[in-house]
């Protein structure tokens, strides 16, 4: 049997938790949500939060409480999803297209600095700053440029720059520092945690958009009054809420999976993201920086049974080939961005989650240890 890229870590506990949902007649927005919130709360330390029905709602409303006018400008990372440009659109923003660092899938102050000066006379009013494959930028840096930062940390959950271990050596996520709110990990006005499939929490949909201070969740308290069709259901807050209590569990799990590959990895010409040593990663997916060809790597893993995929296929650098000629890529260039369109084409993900079984493990290793 194939060993799919992802697969969400869905338990038994989980699967209760739907299913007495369900008896209850309980699947509209209500108290499950609300118990969400209060166990996000106690994990992430937030003034204020709401729980909506896609990441695409909780990115909406963020740039509506910022109150951008027609046609400013929003900074976004050319590996950000796809659906950023879609809501962006919907709100007639003019996205900003930045670069990557070298060798890092994150912006930083410099790549900021010049995907503004590209824009002409189009004025900067927001960065959106997405967390690719569950690294952590440098936000204290890009704050220093003054614009409001919007924070995506659906897939850098458990990830810190705290270096304190909780029981058993996970991380220990009731500290803020673990939690990713710590001073020193920085946080932007609003913070999106996505519920999605392949975001580190899964909920099979949905998202938490909140504000750390008091001052930013005033903003939020204006949209408290959104009508239920842009809520976060109770079966799937049900299930979330079981994510938010196994989540050192599960990070601990890939921890160890990522152990592994890595000693297989060092074995191979192939390269790994350099992990900050002060980084504490949440090691949401096994990405390799190949230094062959993709096409070559992804048949040789098909034969063993192991799919991977494109580590930036579902961003939007990674969907420019095919929307070029038609023009809906937002103006998104390869030459205005080279370091991520280079990821783009070279950059392979791994299976890597809870749910692998040890010989499935096995089978991966070895898989990265023979790669061509």
């Amino acid at each position: 049997m194939k060993i799919e890229v992802y697969s969400p870590t869905i338990r038994r506990k989980e699967m209760d938790a739907v299913l007495t949902a369900l008896v209850e007649d309980k699947i509209g927005p209500g108290e499950q949500g609300n118990l969400l919130i209060r166990n996000a709360r106690e994990t992430l330390h937030f003034d204020y939060c709401l729980a909506l029905r896609s990441p695409a709602i909780a990115l909406y409303v963020a740039l509506k409480a910022l109150d951008l006018k027609e046609g400013q400008g929003v900074v976004l990372s050319a590996l950000s999803p796809c659906y950023y440009l879609w809501v962006l659109r919907d709100l007639r923003l003019h996205p900003m297209y930045c670069d990557v660092e070298d060798g890092r899938p994150l912006i930083g102050k410099a790549t900021v600095e010049a995907a503004i000066g590209r824009a002409g006379n189009v004025e900067a009013r927001c960065v959106l700053l997405h967390h690719s494959l569950g690294f952590l930028p440098d936000y204290p840096s890009i704050a220093e440029l003054g614009l409001p930062v919007i924070d995506d940390r659906s897939r850098s959950f458990g990830s810190c720059f705290s270096s304190q271990p909780g029981p058993g050596g996970a991380v220990d996520l009731q500290s803020p520092d673990a939690a990713g709110e710590g001073a020193k990990n920085g946080s932007g006005v609003f913070t999106i945690l996505g519920l999605e499939e392949r975001d580190m929490l899964t909920a099979g949909g949905g998202a938490l958009l909140y504000a750390m201070n008091r001052r930013d969740g005033s903003l939020l308290r204006n949209f408290a009054g959104l009508p239920p069709e842009y809520g976060l259901p109770d079966m799937n807050a049900a299930m979330a809420v079981i994510q938010f209590r196994e989540s050192s569990r599960n990070l601990e799990k890939r921890r160890d999976i990522a152990n592994v590959f890595d000693q297989s990895a060092l074995r191979t010409r192939h390269r790994r993201f350099v992990i900050d040593e002060n980084l504490c990663y949440n090691n949401y997916a096994f990405p390799l920086i190949l230094e062959t060809g993709f096409k070559d790597v992804k048949a040789y893993a098909r034969k063993k049974d192991v799919l991977v995929e494109g580590a930036f296929s579902d961003t939007l650098m990674g969907s420019i080939t095919g929307e070029e000629e038609t023009g809906q890529n937002g103006g998104l260039h390869m030459e205005h961005c080279p370091e991520a369109y280079s990821l783009c084409l070279r950059t392979v993900l791994f299976p890597l989650y809870p749910r692998l079984s040890s010989a499935e493990i096995e089978r991966i290793a070895k898989l990265i240890l023979t790669l061509p």
